[in-house]
């Protein structure tokens, strides 16, 4: 059995800044990296889902395999920002026992720009683990935050995504997981827990 909670945030941070996963088209990640910040052909008018697990962002992106998706940037952001966005989310999709009924809950979703979906957390052979992993949506407002005022640095990460994918080809796990972040569970904000389904 794993001592792991069943929903929990784990990431890379420090006292100032926390990373945060996603992965794009070349066309799209070449001139963030390049700007240290998101800039066209990049759209903020669509929803953005960040993602503090590095194992769930190469599950999304197969390991920067897949069309779109071939770029992956590791995004430094305030913690202050983020934590702003976990203090004002919705769950993505409704909980009777939180919500109460549907109606509060899409009312609930409809006055925030930020989203909490929890996936399972996957290995480092990307098979579903018994416990989640938080995924962060933001739109409008937070979209606006996140790229104007929380990035702290945008760092390119691709070639670790290959240099693990690799060594697991190659039979070598331990290799693999040696390359991997460090995560750690990250202290979740006073009165946020139960608002995003940790509770």
């Amino acid at each position: 059995m794993s001592d792991v909670p069943y929903r929990q945030i784990r990431a890379v941070y420090d006292r100032e800044t926390v990373t945060v996963y996603q992965a794009y088209s070349p066309a799209i990640a070449g001139p963030a990296v390049a700007a240290g910040r998101f800039v066209p052909p990049f759209k903020r008018g669509r929803m953005t889902w960040v993602k503090p697990s590095f194992l769930w962002m190469m599950y999304r992106c197969g390991w920067a395999t897949k069309p779109g998706q071939e770029r992956v940037l590791a995004v430094s952001i305030r913690r202050d920002g983020f934590e702003w966005a976990l203090a004002r989310a919705c769950l993505s999709h409704y909980v009777p026992d939180l919500h109460g009924d549907r109606r509060t809950w899409a009312a609930a979703a409809k006055a925030t720009p930020v989203r909490v979906q929890w996936d399972p957390e996957r290995s480092v052979r990307l098979q579903p683990l018994p416990y989640r992993s938080l995924q962060l949506g933001l739109s409008g407002a937070a979209a606006d935050k996140y790229v104007d005022e929380w990035i702290v640095g945008i760092t390119e990460v691709t070639g670790l995504a290959t240099d693990a994918h690799r060594h697991l080809l190659a039979g070598d796990e331990e290799a693999a997981r040696a390359l991997l972040p460090v995560e750690r569970p990250y202290p979740t904000p006073p009165g946020v827990g139960e608002t995003i389904g940790l509770e």
